[in-house]
């Protein structure tokens, strides 16, 4: 008798979003316990618009990941923007899979497409299959990565024990040189890896997906193009690769074509611009689809990139001063301690020193324990507002500053709930909404 898959839902807890809006709504920053992540609800809409028309100028599908943020709310501003709207989306995990299902966005439509971001585990397939299942009741579909013959075997071995066996749709992952993830097109593996696919009864190929992560230290539109267009020219010659091996199989009915070359980082995706479109010389070998997660949230990583301004960050971490020290620092400097360390901030760092910057204030976030971080001066003013110039020096116990981190994606998946603020209303400075990120595998 097979054991009854129990999802991840129900067996882990989150806390109430209504107990939440009770305490919290309407409460002004200042007043917030922290650490705390907020999001400016304004700014985080304009980015996922402004990504709509990216892919429109590039004549593009768009694919949003949902692991920066992992909530509902984020995940519906990604789908359906005023620039434009998809429905495709990708998770990393199966938690972050089964709270997209759990928040009625496959129910009611807004999500018919999942895409499962990692290269098929084996030990995940039989709850893989309860999600398809769960998901196709309502007209929706999922997707796998493979990069190795032997997830095949597994799906096929797995399919043989059905009653109904299916077939799986598959992105072949491709390593387009960081080796990340995925098998080089030119790899001698490669087309061993197509023809056990195209071979196979258990899987239908649909594309090829590449994603540059190496991208993210770009300084120029130049550079990042540079990345793209190396994400597209391995995607490219893999579904050529792909075809030549389907022509000599008679039943090629049974795959996708022409197949979705799925392309994107945050970076690369700034860079997909309708010029930038323009200097694709070669034949296409499939459909364009564009894919990224960060760019609703960005951060200081995306910020060295030169293709965002600091406007357009719309997450910072609030923490406040806990103890002040005069003169211990480099060349007689003060120094200071928050309430924020690795545990809120992540240890992720970048080009651009230390684990985050003050907003308004010439400090920085220098050194990190778990629990509390160690703020230093600094001469930068990347991040200085305006109205905090005449004092951008000054910090005193007590204060409240907000800090913006390396890397918003593992600063997010560290809080509980996600504080929203909303520029573009009358008190930007106040809750309007919590939103309950998703925890867990």
């Amino acid at each position: 008798m097979s054991r009854q898959i129990r999802t991840p839902v129900e067996l882990i807890g989150r806390p109430s979003k209504q107990a939440l809006l009770e305490e919290f709504l309407g409460r002004r920053l200042a007043d917030l316990r922290t650490p705390a992540l907020v999001v400016d609800r304004a700014v985080f809409t304009k980015n996922c618009a402004r990504m709509h028309e990216t892919a429109q100028g590039w004549g593009a599908n768009f694919r949003a990941h949902l692991k920066s943020h992992k909530t509902a709310e984020g995940a519906k501003l990604q789908l359906v923007t005023a620039a434009g709207q998809t429905n495709a989306v990708i998770v990393s995990t199966l938690m972050e899979a089964w709270e997209v299902v759990r928040s009625g966005l496959v129910a009611d439509g807004t999500v018919k497409d999942i895409l499962y971001g990692l290269p098929v585990a084996i030990n995940k397939i039989a709850e893989l299959s309860v999600l398809s299942d769960t998901i196709e009741a309502h007209g929706a579909v999922l997707r796998l990565h493979v990069d190795h013959p032997d997830q095949i075997t597994a799906l096929e071995r797995f399919e043989s024990q059905r009653i109904e066996p299916k077939r799986w749709f598959v992105f072949v992952k491709v390593d387009c040189g960081d080796k990340r993830a995925g098998v080089p097109a030119a790899s001698p593996w490669f087309e061993n890896l197509l023809t056990k696919i195209i071979a196979s009864s258990a899987v239908s190929l649909f594309g090829f997906y590449c994603h540059q992560g190496g991208s993210y230290v770009s300084t120029s539109l130049d550079q990042a193009s540079t990345f793209l267009s190396r994400e597209l020219e391995a995607v490219n010659t893999a579904a050529g690769l792909a075809l030549a091996v389907l022509a000599g199989f008679p039943d090629a009915s049974a795959h996708s074509t022409p197949f979705v070359l799925s392309v994107g980082s945050t970076p690369t995706t700034h860079a997909a611009s309708a010029s930038t479109r323009l200097r694709l010389q070669q034949q296409l070998n499939g459909t364009l689809e564009l894919h990224a997660g960060n760019y609703p949230l960005l951060d200081l990583q995306q910020l060295n990139t030169s293709m965002i301004e600091p406007e357009k960050i719309s997450q910072r971490v609030l923490a406040t001063v806990i103890s002040y020290y005069p003169g211990r620092g480099e060349n007689g400097e003060d120094e200071a301690m928050c309430d924020a360390g690795a545990i809120a901030m992540s240890k992720d760092k970048g080009p651009i020193e230390g684990f985050g910057e003050v907003v308004g204030k010439k400090w920085r976030l220098s050194r990190v324990s778990q629990e509390h971080g160690i703020l230093t001066k600094t001469k930068t003013e990347r991040l200085l507002s305006q109205e905090d110039a005449k004092d951008s020096e000054h910090l005193d116990i007590g204060d409240q500053v907000h800090i913006v981190g390396q890397h918003a994606c593992l600063i997010a998946a560290a809080h509980p709930w996600i504080y929203v603020c909303d520029s573009g209303s009358g008190e930007p400075d106040v809750v309007v909404d919590i939103w309950v990120t998703w925890k867990g595998w």
